[in-house]
């Protein structure tokens, strides 16, 4: 499996204030995080920073313990819940990071599966055969405004509440994650992001850049298409391909 990865401060703000992480083992497991901090002064950036490298540490010091065949959403919820931790005793006992939090969309991909969790907006995303398929749902208001009916997809891209999350790591002392699971094959491509890129890219030119653009240069061309369709937040992409068996032992 291949790695490739880029963070960009965009063109509106101060500082970034997303993180990311990723691994790949010598038995043949990737695994990758991207956080996407809030928070005022450098809460967010501290917030993202440390939820980040919480989960490194976890699923680093987990990964290998697991048993063949064996799922790891025990381990991915270990490490969103002690990120969660982390983050809400250093803002509590911090007075200028009170309140702050982050983002999480953290994968592991073993044995032909790929296994997430998330919490708020940033995504996962599978492309497969030029077709991209979101596989996280996002935590925010406009989402939750889609689901009851009140708005359509197409209204929700430019709503002006779109970037309001309804959970998010740290702000509370505990924190609700979503799992799922899905099986990848060779030539599958995982992107993990933040809202940065989302909010600035479509779907269809997601598709176009995977399309034309040799693998590990995806991650630099997905976050110039965010920066020519405005920039207006920062932008992380993280991106995970599947190699056939040939291409793995060749």
């Amino acid at each position: 499996m291949r790695l490739v990865a880029k963070t960009d401060i965009g063109s509106q703000r101060e500082e970034n204030q997303d993180s990311y992480r990723a691994g790949r083992r010598s038995d043949d497991v990737v695994w990758g995080v991207v956080c996407d901090g809030m928070g005022g002064a450098r809460g967010g950036r501290m917030a993202s920073s440390l939820a980040a490298a919480v989960f490194e540490r976890v699923v680093e010091a987990g990964v290998g313990r697991l048993e063949k065949g064996q799922h790891v959403r025990a381990l991915l919820a270990g490490a969103i819940e002690q990120a969660n931790r982390v983050v809400h005793e250093k803002g509590s006992e911090t007075p200028e990071l009170a309140g702050m939090g982050t983002t999480a969309v953290g994968v592991m991909v073993r044995g032909g599966v790929a296994e997430y969790t998330h919490v708020g907006d940033s995504r996962l995303y599978l492309y497969r055969n030029n077709h991209l398929y979101q596989l996280t749902k996002d935590h925010s208001m406009v989402q939750e405004m889609v689901d009851n009916g009140r708005i359509t997809e197409e209204q929700a891209q430019n709503h002006p509440r779109k970037n309001l999350i309804t959970r998010a790591l740290g702000v509370e002392a505990e924190v609700e994650a979503d799992f799922g699971e899905k099986e990848v094959t060779p030539h599958d491509i995982l992107l993990l992001c933040s809202d940065g890129l989302t909010n600035c890219v479509t779907p269809e030119q997601i598709e176009l850049i995977l399309a034309k653009t040799p693998f590990f240069s995806t991650a630099d061309a997905l976050v110039r298409q965010a920066l020519a369709g405005g920039g207006y937040d920062n932008i992380t992409v993280l991106l995970i391909q599947i190699e056939p068996v040939e291409e793995k032992n060749g």
